[in-house]
């Protein structure tokens, strides 16, 4: 079986493999909306396919809806030619059930693609059609946070948004100018509401948004290239800027998945890569847990997504939901699994799981530590969160993440992830920063980790992150077996606020830490010893 839409009409065979195919007039939908677009999503990535994408698939399922999504791709053209109309738009949802089994389901609410290129005449022409029309409610992302940025490292506008500022929006080359441009095209036709989306996984990604675009909007009046009163749009309540929390994983697809599709008959397995390296598959894995929470502010009104799970609520409550899931019940216990999982020689999260005194490591850090002190949204709660996460999500055997992948960076989460708990902590009358053990263990435990050293004595590499050369030097004398005194010798990275969100040593926390590295360096087996001792 592939996937098109000729294949499609052969619904027994689908069926007879396990499938579950489309129950709408997919001709019918697509017609309706090219003539009255209401989502068009820019980003055609795994998530964006496996999760939004499949929520539109359930109403146009239940009709609620009747139109689909128009896909947009800004970054890399081939995959609208060389994947989405190879495949005439269709995907391959598999869910990854923590039971070891799949759920297999074709995916056609996305009925239209294009690339957002404006040296591509006829698409960009499609795009600014689309953008003219009144029943445009919603324009989403999964572009990554990279997708919004106007300015390098230094803080320097990046050579493409320097040109587009200069040339208005006729031709231009960067990312968020092309959109600006195409929002430009609705507000001269009429300044009609329409609601901008970020989808992605950063924290109060629609201000980031909104950010980019006001800067090229401001700078597009100031240089008298579009009309006087667009900036003045951006800022109305025509167009908003929700924020979002989105949650779900979607690795990269495993031989073990490509054998159970091909056994049920699907042959479209193998994967496009791009010549920007973009690995892109007819088919799309994703666990089965998922969590999208927008901030209800749509000023051309929305998809009926609250029927399939989506929550809409208020700024404030999206921001609490992020908090809950970055500060406790989630990020933190992958950071502490990605350094002890580092240390102790695992190649995989959820393996680490079957491990005694990593299992445990999480439970205390999440519920004796965490908990007390999480940020409690109202419209989740936090312990129906942390119990999925740790009894359902990280278990799953078809998640092939790597401790080695999730300690990437983790010098820029651990004032996130940690310190926002150690902060709340101080802040209580009625707790104190002695009461935390793990925490200050995992700390510690990233300290050992910097050594490049497991358990057993061996080196291994450590994963990227801008901090090591900083960090690294701080450590590189110090070997297994020696005995210490530590304290001065970890102190530019135990008092660095950059690093925890604190300083270690002015709220009491340090000496824990350095007696915790000198138990772990005591020699080999020593970061299993010093486990279990703090867990029993």
């Amino acid at each position: 079986m592939k996937l098109n839409n000729e294949a499609l009409k052969d619904r027994a065979a689908w069926e007879a493999g396990g499938f579950v195919l489309p129950k709408f007039d997919r001709e019918k939908v697509a017609e309706e909306t090219r003539k009255n677009p209401e989502w068009v999503h820019f980003g055609c990535g795994n998530i964006f396919r496996a999760f939004p994408a499949a929520l539109q698939q359930k109403l146009l399922d239940n009709g609620d809806a009747k139109t689909g999504i128009i896909a947009a791709e800004g970054y890399d053209y081939e995959i609208i030619e060389k994947a989405m109309k190879a495949q005439d738009n269709l995907c391959l949802a598999v869910t990854l059930k923590a039971n070891g089994t799949i759920d297999k389901t074709v995916i056609a609410s996305v009925v239209e693609s294009v690339t957002v290129n404006s040296e591509n005449e006829k698409d960009f022409s499609r795009l600014k059609e689309i953008f003219r029309n009144k029943s445009l409610q919603m324009v989403s992302f999964t572009i990554t946070e990279k997708g919004y940025s106007i300015v390098n490292g230094k803080g320097e506008l990046l050579p493409d948004v320097q040109d587009d500022f200069a040339a208005g929006p006729k031709a231009p080359k960067s990312y968020i100018g092309k959109l600006v441009a195409l929002v430009y095209e609705r507000y001269m036709n009429g300044k009609l509401p329409l609601a901008l989306v970020s989808m992605d996984n950063c924290s109060h990604n629609g201000t980031k948004l909104y950010e980019a675009v006001n800067a090229f909007s401001k700078k597009w009046v100031e240089n008298g290239l579009v009309d006087a009163g667009f900036d003045e749009y951006i800022n109305s309540d025509s167009v908003s800027f929700p924020w979002s929390m989105i949650d779900k994983i979607t690795p990269r697809p495993d031989e073990s998945v490509k054998k159970m599709l091909i056994e049920a008959g699907f042959d479209d397995v193998e994967p496009v890569i791009t010549s920007k390296n973009t690995y892109v598959a007819p088919f799309v894995n994703a666990e089965e847990s998922q969590y999208l929470v927008i901030e209800d502010k749509f000023p051309n009104g929305r998809p009926a997504l609250d029927k399939v799970g989506v929550i809409f609520t208020t700024k404030e409550t999206v921001d609490k939901v992020e908090k809950m899931k970055v500060c406790t019940c989630l990020n933190p216990l992958h950071t502490a699994l990605a350094v002890f999982g580092c240390l102790l020689g695992h190649t995989h999260i959820y393996k680490e799981m079957e491990d005694p005194e990593l299992k445990k490591l999480v439970e205390i850090v999440g519920y004796k530590e965490g908990l007390p002190v999480v940020v409690d949204p109202g419209i989740i709660r936090p312990i129906d969160f942390i119990d999925e996460v740790l009894k359902v999500r990280i278990p799953n055997p078809f998640m092939p993440d790597t401790p080695q992948r999730i300690a990437c960076d983790t010098s820029q989460k651990l004032s996130i992830r940690f310190g926002e708990t150690i902060k709340a902590y101080e802040a209580r009358e009625d707790l104190s920063v002695d009461d935390l053990k793990l925490i200050p263990l995992v700390l510690a435990g990233w300290c050992r980790y910097l050594m490049a050293i497991d358990d057993e004595g061996k080196a291994f590499e450590l994963s990227p992150d801008p901090m090591l050369p900083e960090v690294c030097p701080v450590v590189k004398d110090i070997k297994l077996g020696d005995k210490g005194p530590f304290g001065e010798i970890l102190k530019p990275i135990l008092s660095s606020q950059k690093i925890f969100g604190v300083d270690l040593y002015a709220i009491g926390m340090a000496d824990k830490v350095v007696n915790y590295f000198t138990e772990l360096v005591a020699g080999p087996g020593a970061v299993r010893a010093t486990l279990k001792k703090y867990e029993a």
